[in-house]
């Protein structure tokens, strides 16, 4: 179970440097300034996690991370630089980047023995906050604070599925991968079909 969360978690910085660039791409960034977007992007939420929970921060306890950030965001810089990309291509990746980041944070959190509802939290925040740190960079409103997004709750409802799933003695893989399953298909079934949360509104 370790080594595939290890992996999962390579592939979500992986994923999420990949957004960062293509976002920074829309604001015809630099090398430099894409490549600072893509690792805010993939080490920002992990980070932030660490922080909370007291441990070593986990690109600085393994440089694996940091090395898969800045060579994926080099190398996508220089794929897509020049090409004409759909605006709301780099909402696919960030997808899945939300999906893997929230189960690994999750997970990190349980198995420090924090209490169901902070490991959730904690997995959310895993999840949103290489996005919000990516937005800000690139001038634009965070997903997590657009009006009725399911972005953050699909996150939540994942990090609550792996949760479940486990006490009630599930494979901890069944449940990875189930949770992992459950953002993906809240955040596709909301943007797919504009499916989305009460806002507040104040009556005139």
């Amino acid at each position: 179970m370790d080594v595939l969360l290890y992996w999962i978690a390579l592939a979500a910085v992986a994923v999420s440097a990949l957004t960062g660039v293509l976002d920074a791409g829309r604001k015809r960034m630099d090398l430099v300034g894409a490549v600072m977007v893509g690792m805010a992007t993939a080490l920002g939420g992990g980070t932030v996690r660490d922080v909370l929970l007291d441990r070593k921060v986990f690109w600085i306890a393994d440089q694996t991370y940091l090395i898969a950030a800045f060579a994926t965001a080099v190398v996508i810089f220089f794929v897509v630089r020049g090409l004409k990309l759909p605006p709301r291509l780099f909402l696919i990746p960030d997808a899945i980047g939300l999906a893997l980041f929230a189960i690994t944070g999750t997970q990190v959190a349980l198995d420090l023995q924090a209490p169901w509802l902070v490991a959730s939290l904690l997995g959310v925040t895993t999840g949103v906050v290489g996005g919000v740190l990516r937005d800000v960079l690139c001038n634009e409103v965070p997903l997590i604070f657009v009006p009725g997004e399911l972005y953050a709750s699909a996150a939540w409802a994942g990090a609550l599925t792996l949760i479940g799933l486990q006490m009630l003695a599930i494979s901890p893989v069944i449940a990875t991968w189930a949770g992992m399953a459950v953002v993906l298909v809240l955040r596709y079934v909301g943007v797919v079909f504009q499916i989305r949360l009460p806002t507040y509104s104040e009556r005139e």
